[in-house]
């Protein structure tokens, strides 16, 4: 017997907020299953989904702006609890009748709202208390039937509703609102009477159960890297179906010091089956003399496929796929995220065509988080868990200019110091992603007493929740000497170390 998957959603419209995942991730933490959905999407999504309600994330634009994203005005007669954030807040009041205006006085950052009326969406929660707004419009008038429930300094109708329509102007999926995760779940089970269907260890016997189902007895072939995403998807395959399931490890010659031993050890602690593929010579001869970063990916992701496929296609009755998709993937490749195509190596592109594979993606509505949360009821080890995101392209991507086997050897050697220094001064799970970059410049130094010309090391060190956004990482200004001057004494060729302190945006976390 198949198991129903099928959970009734809560529906998070996507107006182009940065927000977007973070509200869908705020709901699953909830115990309610959410998904995301385009604003033009949506009355065919909720007449295909029957959610409990939906929420409207924030957005970039000017609702009274021409070619502003604005849903089909059906949707607030079909009775179900709206919560309209920021934009979504003055999407409802513009198309219901109430006015939207430039603010003389634009409030970003920490605000104090006051809740002058009461409500189940503030139930034993303060009067007063601090929110995170950042919006440069605001409401002035409000449609027939609304009523305010709170205000701000500077927003007069920070929070106002008609029935079971909310609107808020601040952000409560942020962690910078006091009391955002209770005023989400005053919203979630007292307005709209939700029903908790979100848990990760029923979800891994269920999806257990639909994996053996869907299939039967043939065989499944699997890339594995040893990161989060394709050891959780194998182990899940695995419980599944067993020795059945077939993983192959290609070093592509683009991986880190030691990378290559310390996944085996870890594949095999697990017990899946696995076989490595050594072809680095491969990958690194169709790299030769190329500097272009694009054209890097591309060679890369093509001689993946074509060593994966050699590989796999020696595998007899293999009929599935695996691939270790996720959510924020399947959302930008719908381009509900603005994002105009997933990058060519998160997935095995073009595999399934020309296998003639299904695709199997068990990890595809999961967030990051969930993902680890799922390995570790699998028993998947913290080192693996906790493991920096690292691209497909590997120290391709890191190299900035021509891939040779020089240059690899010198950021492999600067790489592990870095990330040596990180955990023994317990930063390592401090930071989301950190590594170093090979520069292709030289810089004059001087080195006992003596002229030098050599390379120069970039470190780069980040904070996200989801790799959608990111910061800097503020290091004690003495772990950065510790590691230059290691790096410098250490790693021949490099005399120079400096540290990109870019935000995303609008720089991205890789430097390419």
């Amino acid at each position: 017997m198949i198991i129903d998957m099928r959970r009734r959603p809560v529906l998070v419209v996507n107006f182009g907020s940065q927000y977007v995942q973070l509200i869908a991730r705020r709901v699953r933490e909830l115990g309610v299953y959410s998904e995301i959905v385009h604003w033009k999407d949506i009355l065919r999504t909720v007449e295909e989904k029957d959610p409990y309600c939906l929420i409207f994330s924030g957005g970039p634009a000017s609702v009274y702006e021409e070619g502003a994203p604005l849903p089909d005005g059906r949707v607030y007669d079909l009775g179900i609890p709206i919560l309209g954030i920021c934009y979504g807040l003055q999407v409802i009041v513009h198309q219901l009748g109430g006015k939207v205006e430039r603010a003389k006085k634009q409030e970003y950052g920490r605000a104090k709202l006051k809740v002058v009326s009461k409500d189940p969406l503030f139930e034993g929660i303060p009067a007063e208390f601090d929110v995170w707004m950042s919006h440069a419009d605001r409401v002035s008038t409000l449609p027939e039937g609304f009523e305010r429930i709170a205000v701000s300094e500077n927003s007069p109708y920070a929070v106002v509703k008609r029935g079971k329509i909310y609107g808020v102007q601040f952000h409560p999926e942020v962690t910078h609102t006091a009391y955002g995760r209770e005023i989400l779940s005053n919203f979630l089970f007292r307005v709209c009477k939700a029903e908790k269907n979100w848990d990760m260890g029923n979800f891994v016997e269920e999806k257990v159960e639909e994996i053996r189902e869907r299939v039967g007895r043939a065989k499944v072939v699997a890339a594995i890297s040893g990161g989060v995403d394709s050891t959780v998807a194998s182990l899940l395959v695995y419980r599944a179906v067993g020795d059945r399931l077939h993983c192959f490890f290609i070093d592509h010659g683009l991986l880190r010091l030691g990378e290559r031993e310390e996944v085996e050890r870890n594949l095999k602690k697990l017990g899946l089956p696995f076989k490595v593929v050594e072809a680095g010579d491969e990958f690194l001869r169709r790299l030769k003399g190329v500097e272009d970063p694009e054209e890097k990916r591309r060679i890369v992701g093509n001689t993946f496929v074509e060593v994966f496929e050699r590989e796999a296609g020696k595998i007899k009755g293999a009929e599935f796929l695996l691939q270790g998709t996720l959510y924020p993937d399947v959302v930008e490749s719908a381009g509900i995220a603005g994002s105009a195509k997933i990058k060519t190596h998160h997935n095995v592109g073009g595999l399934p065509e020309r296998m003639k594979l299904k695709l199997l993606e068990p990890l595809r509505e999961l967030f990051k988080d969930e993902v680890r949360k799922i390995g570790k009821i699998l028993g998947v080890p913290e080192e693996i868990l906790k493991r920096h995101p690292f691209p497909g392209p590997g120290l391709a991507v890191r190299i900035v200019g021509e891939v040779t086997r020089e240059n690899l050897e010198i950021l492999r050697r600067a790489d592990r110091i870095f990330i040596e220094e990180l955990k023994r001064s317990g930063l390592y799970d401090k930071v989301w992603q950190a590594f170093a970059v090979l520069l292709p410049i030289r810089t004059v130094g001087v080195m006992g007493d003596a002229r030098t010309y050599e390379k120069v090391i970039a470190l780069r060190a980040v904070e996200s929740v989801d790799g959608m956004t990111a910061d800097w990482f503020r290091f004690p200004h003495d772990f950065l000497d510790r590691v230059m001057r290691r790096i410098v004494s250490e790693v021949e060729g490099v005399n120079r170390v400096v540290y990109d302190i870019s935000s995303k945006p609008p720089s991205t976390i890789e430097w390419e």
